[in-house]
């Protein structure tokens, strides 16, 4: 071989071969945190940490390749959810995933640097989370609950579906940004003619105390507003709703199919799908306070005729129903 030859030969492998080296690395993971506020072992908290991954892999994201997924579970604690957001921010993640009100509080309290994309928030402008829904301005940005008068649309079925309800109890969380949720229930109160009380419950031990105090009284019915700690616990209150004959409203699905009488909200596996369409965004260079913050683009009606013992469903309410199980 000659010896120019030789070195064109030379030459060219020595650009080839970097490139090859190169195409072989594996591709760099990103680092995702994700706070939710079930336990780990809720079926229910499973589906939808599956339902984010789905939608992540929708977008080319897929755990153990391209992204790491980092888990706490908080279980409706307000001690783990402090603890579990100081850990996932001290891992510097790309970005976090917060489940409901309590995630996003104990995040905005030891970052205003990672991004942060919500689920299942009810007021963020009124908690504080964002400056607006259209340019939430901060580190965290997502997807909310419910419109500030969706309350009101709660007691309206309570007294279709039980027109006999003059009084209604409505159980919240106080650490919970649903609580504005109670204002549009008492701006509708007079209209439907139903006295309004609040049962504020930050314990599973005070729910049965508080619900049977209630229901001493005739002519009651329930509504069970959003938050982490109701749907910890919804198989407790469903029940001490059945045992004391208490019409109620929830505003999960997921109770209703768990026995309760009737919801009325959004489909919140969905809304895990969609943030996943938020993360990739962010993964991608976006930052949160330029994303605005999303409504629900459907809500679900689910009515639970086994549960219905003693009531006569209206029949206009059951075709406007998305779902009737019986």
């Amino acid at each position: 071989m000659r010896r120019r030859d030789f070195i064109a030969l030379f030459g060219g492998a020595a650009v080839t071969w970097p490139l090859s080296a190169q195409a072989q690395q594996p591709e760099r993971a990103r680092r995702i945190g994700v706070l939710m506020s079930m336990s780990a072992d809720d079926p229910l908290g499973q589906g939808r940490g599956a339902a984010f991954r789905e939608g992540l892999q929708q977008m080319g994201w897929t755990e153990g390749r391209n992204v790491r997924i980092d888990y706490r579970w908080a279980a409706a604690n307000g001690e783990r959810f402090r603890t579990y957001a100081a850990e996932l921010a001290a891992l510097e993640p790309n970005v976090i995933l917060a489940a409901g009100s309590q995630s996003v509080a104990s995040l905005l309290q030891v970052t205003r640097t990672v991004p942060i994309v919500f689920v299942n928030v009810g007021d963020p402008v009124g908690a504080g989370y964002v400056d607006s829904l259209a340019r939430p301005g901060g580190n965290a940005t997502g997807f909310v609950a419910f419109e500030y008068a969706f309350g009101g649309k709660w007691l309206e079925l309570l007294k279709e579906i039980a027109p006999r309800v003059t009084r209604a109890a409505v159980l919240r969380d106080p650490a919970s940004s649903g609580m504005s949720q109670f204002g549009a229930i008492q701006s509708v109160a007079p209209w439907v003619g139903v006295e309004v009380s609040p049962i504020d419950v930050r314990d599973p031990s005070e729910i049965g105390h508080a619900v049977a105090g209630f229901a001493g009284a005739p002519n009651g019915g329930l509504i069970v507003t959003g938050s982490a700690f109701t749907v910890v616990h919804r198989d407790l209150i469903v029940a001490l709703a059945a045992r004391h004959k208490l019409p109620a409203v929830y505003w999960d699905r997921t109770l209703v199919t768990g026995g309760g009488l009737i919801s009325y909200g959004p489909n919140v596996i969905n809304q895990y799908r969609r943030a996943a369409g938020y993360v990739d965004r962010v993964l991608k260079g976006e930052k949160p306070a330029d994303l605005p913050v999303e409504a629900p683009t459907k809500n679900e009606l689910v009515i639970n005729l086994k549960s219905a013992i003693g009531l006569e469903v209206p029949p206009t309410l059951l075709a406007r129903a998305d779902e009737v199980i019986e």
